[in-house]
């Protein structure tokens, strides 16, 4: 896949996303370009990556910045790995535009 990280599946937007745990800080840093030309969300959390604690963090700071409840975000692959991809359930439109400025990106 490449283009944008976030695409339309089943009524949901999936998130392509590439993890940073133990970080000094929580938040989405941007968009980056993986060398088999994917385009994923890089977010770092300070959580560490023990007993799912890292990824209960990602899934609130992606609820949060999409404007979605958490329950409304599921990790579909990747639970283990630094790459996952996320279901976010909603309305598709503007969860798009607002992870797009969330991660300062100019178009949704």
């Amino acid at each position: 896949m490449t283009g944008d990280p976030w695409a339309l599946e089943q009524g949901r937007l999936r998130l392509l996303v590439r993890l940073t745990p133990k970080s000094s800080r929580d938040g989405l840093v941007g968009i980056e370009h993986l060398s088999d030309g994917r385009r994923v969300v890089k977010a770092r959390v300070r959580a560490v990556p023990e007993d799912g604690a890292a990824n209960t963090a990602l899934i609130k700071l992606v609820a949060k910045a999409a404007g979605v409840a958490p329950s409304q975000v599921t990790i579909a692959s990747g639970p283990t790995a630094r790459l996952k991809t996320l279901l976010i359930a909603g309305d598709p439109p503007a969860i798009r535009t607002a992870l797009s400025a969330a991660v300062g990106g100019t178009r949704p």
